[in-house]
């Protein structure tokens, strides 16, 4: 009888129609021979009471609304098969505990209550930061680390204490019995006594505390404070002590809770489910979208499992979504786990070790011929076009056979996964390098196999006949698939013929034991994995649904296994050739800025400077090869264009003289050719460029775009000083702006003479100034710009007045700044107001001031930038990065 599966559904509903119809493959990717609930065990402390008991099951019971009882089970089974101090890390940010205590504490006790003990481990940053502003203390940072000194220090650890027991008592009101350590567990050295004052770094964890907390039955709730041998109380990030304390412990699970509740792809805003770091890693870095907080997070997360079993893996969550998260396959945050490289080969010859690849083909079929079956099928393997899968252990192995004269479809003909296979999660990461290769795919598996559920979700289709089941996936034409259920009903598996491996194996068993027992058939079960416990690091269904999903889409939240870097030019990339460059215009102070930035980029090979001053000079600054100026005509970057010569032109000329060298550009060889980046105010205005300020405009538009428009100076720092708060104006901002004389440029002129500057300021385009047009244009609201220019040579301040609708503090309008520019490696926003001084040579922003009116109603910026650099020449090669597949910060000297 045959049982026809809509290629129509959710994967929800696929899982329950498996459900309904072979109760044993609940689990998607957990054996059957796991099935018992451990609710506890090898602990010191006493037997759980009956309540106890009673209690857990009602968890369990409740747990199992978020995911089915099967899964609840396993992955409970699982972090009871470990000492308790073993099953998780959790870090705590002191933002949780202040905003979302409830959902915290009902997490931990869901836990504590199915028996399990995590450690857990909390900061208190963003209270100490408000109780040193209530009590006047600027808060130091240096590198992002909290500079802690002796006043410091006595508030925060006051201020730890009380948010540990404000912890531990909401716990006790709960039944839940917790205990606090605040001290004796991290030992520390100073990390930089002079730079950073009383901040420590770990270079010891003490677990009896620990150990002690969890065998008298109770939950450690550690703070993050150090000491070191003296005695001497040393500060420590909490995110740093979490990782110490993996290091010692080496937990199945380390849990950072986040408000945002998880990691995500700025390019697409989606949350990224799951991370395979030893696939993924580099490709990720590579991505202009991954950088700042994500980037940083990333590195660290790969730091700290590189270091830790490969059965460990980090979740970061949002505290309501704790149980979802440990508890069902899909999960809710983002997964993190080492995984495994893949390889492929597609000659029998690429195998180092033919022994070791039939050795593998044959694990788990121990029916009868198998060895000889194998031994014919991999001899066979020289005169059939196929692609294998593997990790260098070849703990997976799937070997694909492509379209036939006669067919489509390409055959997965084997695929074996070891115990170890599965719980560092490689089955998912072969599937998905598989459906990047392959458009259409068949395959067969036996009805009783455990891992049927992790199948059906893999595919899009699939057909069952006499205790077997047919999946593809890709089909698109119903005649197609009409044909291929024909073929399967009245062939079997057979239909794929002796390139099937799994097909061979069956029929050799069946012929030499002249019909199998049932035991021997489910022995030789196609697609037969060895039975699995499950860990942490394996994640299929839902999550990898939504990856494989992904990838038939090429709309990647995260990495996809086999990614070699695509062509030059591609965008969004990933780029490993140089770019070929050319400036136009080159004598400038700019362009000279630009070429000393270009000097030390490891990815941009400039080729051509253009100027008609310097042109038969030899170009200095620039040590990669030897250039000498020209005077490049419109027809001379015609021919270059036309020659396919450049690959980013960067046009640093003043404004209204760009136009004839972009023309001739376009004229070469198209739009779509080369980049252009262009440092004037000409193309500022026009829909068909795209604005190239990433810090305002969405970084995945410029990665796209082949023209750029690199902002102004003053109008960078006037747009980032007043963006945050455009949704709280009442009218118009003022702007006063002071530039250094080398914004005048290089012409002589009033305003670059310096003896017509000493001890005098110029102002100069009072009204209607070209940069009061653009910061208008590109914020959406009316702002006045009033310019003038100093004695000094480099760097801009403004000063800003910003008019509010409603009445608000410093302190709220420095959060609103340090949220929106959080992780912005090229801003920085301080409680002080920034100085030409400090900024001039650097290469990013800074923003400060925040002076507010008695009213409430007006508050006053101030922002400082280096025209040359963040102003134009770095902000330029920022776009150029983008542009041009490179990492944003390229070439980028980060102060």
């Amino acid at each position: 009888m045959l049982a026809l599966r809509s290629t129509v559904g959710a994967v929800a509903r696929r899982t329950r129609t498996i459900a309904a119809r072979t109760p044993s493959t609940l689990s998607r990717t957990i054996p059957k021979a796991a099935t018992s609930l451990a609710l506890t065990s090898s602990r010191e402390y006493s037997a759980p009471s009956t309540d106890n008991l009673s209690t857990r099951s009602t968890v369990v019971q409740l747990l199992s609304n978020i995911g089915s009882k099967r899964e609840v089970q396993q992955y409970l089974s699982h972090f009871t098969s470990v000492s308790s101090q073993q099953f998780a890390v959790i870090k705590v940010g002191g933002a949780i505990i202040t905003e979302h205590l409830e959902s915290l504490t009902s997490a931990l006790a869901f836990l504590n209550h199915v028996g399990l003990f995590p450690v857990v481990v909390h900061g208190a940053g963003p209270q100490l930061n408000k109780l040193l502003e209530d009590a006047g203390v600027e808060p130091q940072f240096e590198e992002g680390i909290r500079v802690t000194d002796g006043k410091t220090l006595a508030v925060a650890r006051k201020l730890f204490l009380e948010e540990n027991l404000k912890l531990v008592e909401k716990l006790e009101e709960m039944g839940i019995r917790a205990r606090p350590i605040s001290s004796g567990v991290f030992g520390a050295e100073y990390l930089d006594k002079e730079k950073y004052d009383l901040v420590g770094r770990i270079n010891k964890v003490n677990k009896e505390p620990i150990e002690a907390a969890i065998n008298a039955g109770c939950l450690p709730i550690l703070t993050s404070m150090a000491e070191t041998p003296e005695g001497q109380v040393l500060n420590v990030n909490a995110d740093v002590a979490a990782g110490e304390l993996a290091r010692a412990l080496q937990p199945l699970k380390i849990v950072y809770l986040s408000e945002k509740g998880g990691l995500f792809n700025a390019d697409t805003n989606e949350k990224i489910s799951a991370i395979n770091l030893d696939e993924e890693y580099d490709y990720l870095m590579s991505q202009w979208w991954c950088r700042y907080g994500t980037r940083l997070k990333i590195k660290e997360i790969k730091d700290l499992l590189d270091g830790l079993p490969r059965t460990t893996s980090v979740a970061i969550i949002h505290p309501a979504d704790l149980q979802k998260e440990l508890f069902t396959d899909s999960g809710a945050g983002t997964l993190i786990r080492r995984g495994n490289k893949l390889q492929t080969a597609s000659d029998v010859s690429q195998f180092s070790d033919l022994a070791k690849l039939k050795e593998v083909l044959v694990r788990d079929r121990e029916g009868l011929d198998a060895k000889a079956t194998v031994d014919r099928y991999v001899d066979g393997l020289g005169s059939h076009e196929f692609k294998a899968y593997f990790d260098e252990a070849m703990d997976a192995l799937a070997i694909v056979h492509p379209p036939s004269s006669s067919s489509s479809l390409s055959n997965l003909a084997t695929f074996t996964i070891t115990k170890s296979g599965w719980l560092t999660n490689i089955a998912d990461n072969v599937f998905a390098a598989i459906k990047k290769d392959h458009s259409k795919l068949v395959w067969t598996v036996k009805e009783d196999d455990e891992n049927l559920t992790w199948f059906f979700d893999k595919a899009e289709g699939s057909l069952s006949k006499d205790g077997e089941v047919m999946f593809w996936y890709g089909i698109e034409n119903g005649d197609e698939v009409k044909e291929l259920m024909t073929e399967f009903t009245q062939h079997g598996r057979s239909m794929l013929g002796d390139a099937n491996l799994e097909a061979r194996l069956h029929r050799a068993a069946r012929e030499a034991s002249n019909g199998l027992s049932a035991s021997l058939h489910r022995q030789n079960a196609p697609m037969r994995q060895q039975a699995r416990a499950f860990s942490s690091s394996a994640r299929p269904t839902s999550k990898t649904a939504r990856r494989s999903a992904r990838v038939a889409s090429s709309s990647r939240g995260y990495a996809t296994t086999t990614n070699p870097n695509p062509p030059f030019g591609s965008k969004n990339s990933s780029n490993s050739q140089p770019a070929r460059v050319a400036l136009i215009g080159a004598r400038g102070y700019t362009g000279q800025a630009l070429i000393s930035l270009l000097n030390s980029h490891p990815n941009m090979d400039l080729r051509h400077v253009s100027s008609r001053e310097l042109a038969g000079q030899k170009l200095k600054g620039y040590e990669k090869r030897d250039i000498t100026y020209e005077n490049l005509s419109a027809e001379d970057v015609r021919r270059m264009s036309e020659k396919n010569e450049i690959d980013c032109w960067v046009m640093a000329l003043p404004n209204g003289v760009c136009k004839p060298f972009v023309d001739a550009v376009e004229e070469g060889k198209g739009s779509n050719n080369s980049v252009i980046v262009d440092l004037s105010a000409d193309y500022r205005f026009d829909s068909k460029w795209t604005y190239g300020l990433p810090e305002l405009v969405t970084r995945s538009d410029i990665a796209k775009a082949t023209r750029i428009s690199n902002p102004g100076c003053y109008a960078t720092a006037a747009q980032l000083g007043i963006a945050p708060l455009v949704p709280f104006l009442s009218g118009q901002p003022t702007v006063f702006g002071v530039s250094g004389y080398s914004g005048a440029g290089t012409k002589p002129s009033p305003k670059n003479d310096v003896e017509n500057l000493k001890n005098n300021i110029i102002p100069y385009s009072l009204t209607d100034h070209i940069h009061e047009r653009e910061i208008s244009n590109q914020l959406g609201v009316e702002v006045a710009f009033i310019p003038h220019v100093a004695m000094w040579f480099q760097g801009i301040h403004h000063t800003i007045s910003i008019p509010l609708k409603d009445a608000m503090s410093s302190r709220d309008i420095r959060q609103i700044y340090q949220e929106r520019y959080a992780g912005e490696k090229l801003v920085k926003v301080t409680g002080e107001a920034p100085s030409v001084k400090t900024i001039s040579g650097k290469h990013g922003v800074e923003i400060g001031g925040f002076g507010v009116h008695s009213s409430g109603k007006r508050v006053v910026v101030c922002a400082t930038i280096d025209n040359l650099l963040k102003g134009a020449a770095t902000q330029c090669l920022q776009n150029m990065n983008l542009s041009l597949g490179f990492a944003e910060y390229e070439g980028i000297p980060l102060d």
